[in-house]
């Protein structure tokens, strides 16, 4: 059985070229399209539908709204369209947060040749939201009810370079796993953080933005020359490999991609041995393929410690299962206790 999409774009050209890319492959099926968030959620009533993509700005009933009505009545899963706009994509990032299993940028320009040339992402998306294990956030308890985790408390570290460093590889799935991981970690943490996430280079600003202004300690993206600093997370810009030199400063490049990535957290990972030694906290979370297991390897051969996701909370179980299948997971943890985790093995790390 092919798996059936429903197309919701308030654009006839873009719902057109759309269902063409999809119907054009074997496994695929457009089951109808939408002009709206209020049209899409009365055709999913009525159809049979395996995915959803789902263009962000619309009239009547926006992509973000629409999101959160899925989400609540339907869990379906869903592949945002987001123009490279700074409005874009912030509002990407916010459907990821609310879960959105992945996004594909529209390219600028209305012609068919733009969005030819993404064709193949968007048949590859889809068929990867169909495997995915959608994650939606539980509602909020009620304010007496509500029980805030109690973190530790860190004095604020002395200026300078980090000597030890949490890096976190993350992909498919990876804005909103990384919400959760650092709810759990405290301000102050005595140890540099660094998160490579699989995203093009128009939205890593904007995650890092909404991380910043989410958690109690300082997020930016990376750029050249940044030092790693204790009780700081640094977001691989996309399109960039990212690596740390000796002295602990950011340096990034564009060399040929890995595995198709740019950024890659093998390049990243695979080199902090030699800076680090083993004063290091490897994680890797939910994604596609398995980019990070070489980098987690080396980790662990160095006497890092390392930590893969679990199946059970994973929106795609392939990165993390290669780390473990290969022996390189010194932790298989739930999604929820990875934070706290990690906060515990840089506190006895001497």
């Amino acid at each position: 059985m092919p798996i059936r999409v429903l197309v919701v774009d308030d654009s006839a050209f873009m719902r057109k070229l759309i269902t063409e890319i999809i119907n054009n492959d074997p496994d695929l099926e457009v089951a109808g399209y939408a002009r709206n968030g209020q049209d899409a959620l009365e055709k999913l009533d009525r159809l049979d539908v395996d995915v959803v993509t789902l263009d962000v700005e619309m009239p009547v009933m926006d992509g973000l709204e629409t999101l959160k009505r899925i989400m609540e009545t339907k869990r379906l899963p869903v592949v945002m369209l987001s123009s490279r706009t700074r409005r874009g994509s912030d509002t990407t990032i916010q459907a990821l947060a609310l879960g959105a299993v992945d996004f594909i940028s529209k390219p600028s320009g209305p012609n068919s040749h733009d969005l030819e040339a993404i064709a193949t992402e968007i048949k590859q998306k889809v068929r990867l939201a169909a495997t995915a294990k959608v994650q939606v956030s539980e509602p909020k308890k009620k304010p007496h009810t509500e029980k805030t985790p109690i973190l530790p408390v860190f004095e604020r570290p002395a200026t300078g370079a980090a000597e030890k460093l949490v890096i976190i590889g993350s992909s498919t799935g990876g804005p909103k796993a990384l919400e959760t991981v650092f709810a759990s970690i405290p301000p102050n943490l005595p140890a540099g953080m660094v998160v490579v996430q699989h995203m093009p280079k128009d939205f890593t600003r904007s995650f890092a933005e909404r991380l910043n202004s989410l958690f109690p300690f300082p997020v930016k993206e990376a750029e050249n020359g940044d030092l790693v600093e204790n009780g700081k997370l640094l977001i691989a810009p996309g399109d960039y490999h990212l690596t740390i030199t000796n002295d602990r400063r950011i340096k990034l490049n564009q060399d040929e991609r890995v595995m198709f990535l740019r950024p890659a957290i093998d390049v990243t990972m695979e080199k902090l041995p030699a800076v680090y030694g083993k004063k290091i906290v490897g994680v890797i979370l939910t994604g596609m393929g398995r980019d990070g297991a070489k980098g987690m390897a080396e980790i662990k051969k160095a006497g890092g410690l390392t930590i893969a996701q679990d199946k059970s909370t994973s929106t795609i179980y392939s990165m993390p299962r290669a780390v473990a299948e290969e022996g390189n997971a010194d932790y298989i943890l739930p999604l929820d206790q990875i934070g706290r985790v990690i906060t515990e093995l840089i506190t006895a790390m001497r």
